[in-house]
């Protein structure tokens, strides 16, 4: 099974760009997601930028994995 996490983007650089995952930046590709703007969700996999999603879905999606850590701790 593979997990897409969303991912806010702060800042663009061509086809990379910096996103906040948890407070944690990091440098991913956006060369599949070309009309990604700063400020929006995008899903991360493995490095890359895969698609842009609503800030509601992306919001609900953070929130619920962070309830399954706060279960496992």
């Amino acid at each position: 099974m593979c997990l897409a996490v969303p991912a806010l983007v702060k800042s663009i650089s061509g086809v990379t760009g910096e996103v906040e995952v948890g407070g944690v930046v990091r440098s991913t590709s956006l060369l599949l997601t070309p009309d990604v703007k700063v400020g929006d969700y995008v899903l991360l996999h493995t490095g890359y930028a895969i698609s842009v999603i609503d800030k509601e879905e992306a919001l609900k999606t953070l929130e619920l994995m962070n309830q399954l850590a706060d279960i496992e701790s």
